[in-house]
């Protein structure tokens, strides 16, 4: 009976220790598969960041090589150094450097490229490069050679010591001596430099991009937690049964503000609001109630938000945008000062389509940017004159004043053109002085009132 059996289970978990082992050896070969093509594309990642960095320093180099009043080749030159940035952005996003802190070498990179990018793009024969751009290009060529020569460092180190990118990933999730790796301290080492940079003068465009808001930008003095239950219950219209709770946020730092959240006697209902500390200015507000299905349509709702913002405290505004989502209509309203619509001065907002009323409001930008009585120019150019620097094909639907941030960030006088080419529905702005495009915008299908 032993023999029996012996005869039969011999063989069966002999072939089962085989299988085990076959598989085994499968699951390793795709484990190692797995790591050699990671290893590869981080190895490819780097060596292509070492590269384009180069390249970045030369194309700098070529750009201040010529005549400063070489403008094609200024242009060029700019083109390849933000081509050359983008691809160095990119590779740093392929490596693993989630845990190193090397945000400042990106930032950097990030700054060159949209400095590159906004200059190269605009007419040289009418805003040629400005003595302190060309200072700039001056110093990003020094900054990029030494960055250039930390990466051909570490990549030589790479080389010759046969290191691995995988043992930098281990590294940095475990913690487990990190400080003695040779990529990691490398690419420390180029953050640390580049933190050592002075700050350039980007100019506005650039600088807009990296601007932080922060509430201390704003006037008005810092108001009490009892001046913001009053302006809450009064804009929600509560009553003085209505239960306010207020809540100080961010205390401390640059964006201080308070949430108001206000609820009815039977507490079925909530409304939140949020404001700022200096001032006491409305950010937004949030009604939580049900919506039910639609009676009201998007025409009827734009007039109702218009009803809604005169009488809290917001006249002279003007839609400009509007979206139907299921039953809510998100509508975008500027400030129209003597018929000049105010785009910087924007706000949003929500109707329930099924009674007309506001069930939201968003005016964190409108706050940030409004001023009083802004001192607008008269256009240089006459509406007719205007008509001409559109393309021939353009079919306007209609046309009125509006005050823009331009690529540039700079506030400039346009006239807007809403109107048809291509079969698509366009918003073009047109600089009031000269004619020339300051931006062009597709409208979307349910965007109608924009189409007067």
């Amino acid at each position: 009976m032993y023999k029996r059996l012996s005869a039969v289970m011999f063989p069966l978990t002999a072939l089962l220790l085989i299988g085990a082992l076959v598989w085994g050896y499968q699951e390793n070969q795709e484990k190692n598969a797995i790591l050699i093509k990671a290893e590869n594309q981080y190895q490819r990642a780097f060596h292509d960041l070492s590269h384009h960095v180069e390249r970045l320093h030369g194309e700098l180099g070529n750009t201040l090589a010529v005549n400063s009043a070489s403008n094609g080749m200024h242009r060029k030159g700019l083109v390849n150094v933000w081509r050359m940035t983008s691809e160095a952005q990119n590779e740093i996003n392929q490596l693993p450097l989630t845990l190193l802190p090397f945000s400042k070498t990106e930032e950097f990179l990030s700054k060159i490229s949209n400095f590159s990018y906004k200059a190269g793009i605009r007419d040289f024969t009418k805003k040629p490069l400005t003595d302190g751009e060309l200072s700039n290009l001056k110093a990003l060529y020094k900054s990029s050679g030494e960055i250039s020569k930390d990466l051909q460092d570490v990549q030589n180190k790479v080389i010759g010591s046969r290191l691995r990118w995988m043992d930098v990933e281990t590294a940095l999730a475990t913690e487990n001596k990190a400080e003695d790796n040779s990529i990691i301290d490398g690419f420390k080492s180029v953050d640390k430099r580049v933190e050592g940079y002075p700050e350039l003068d980007w100019g506005p465009s650039v600088a807009s991009i990296y601007d932080k808001r922060s509430v201390k930008m704003l006037g008005g003095t810092p108001v009490s937690v009892e001046d913001i239950k009053r302006k809450a219950i009064k804009f929600a219209n509560a009553g003085s049964s209505a239960k306010v709770d207020v809540k100080e946020n961010g205390k401390n730092t640059k964006w201080p503000s308070y949430t108001a959240t206000v609820s009815g006697s039977n507490n079925n209902q909530i409304i939140s609001m949020d404001f700022t500390k200096n001032g006491g200015l409305l950010i937004s507000y949030y009604d939580n109630r049900e919506i039910g299905p639609a009676k009201v349509s998007l025409e009827e709702a734009v007039v109702k938000a218009e009803q809604f913002l005169n009488k809290k405290g917001y006249p002279h505004m003007t839609a400009v945008n509007a979206d139907r989502y299921d039953n809510i209509g998100n509508l975008t309203f500027v400030t129209n000062q003597n018929d000049v619509l105010i785009y910087p001065e924007k706000m949003t907002i929500r109707i329930g389509l099924d009674t007309g009323t506001a069930v939201g409001f968003e005016a964190s930008e409108y706050v940030n940017e409004h001023k009083d009585n802004r001192k607008i120019p008269k256009p240089k150019l006459t509406l007719a004159e205007a008509k001409k620097f559109l393309n021939s094909d353009f079919k306007e639907n209609y046309h009125r004043m509006a005050w823009i941030k331009n690529d540039d960030s700079v506030e400039v006088l346009t006239y807007e053109f809403g109107g048809e080419v291509n079969g698509t529905q366009y918003r073009i702005y047109l600089n009031a002085d000269d004619g020339i495009e300051e931006s062009v915008e597709e409208i979307r299908a349910s965007s109608g009132v924009d189409q007067k």
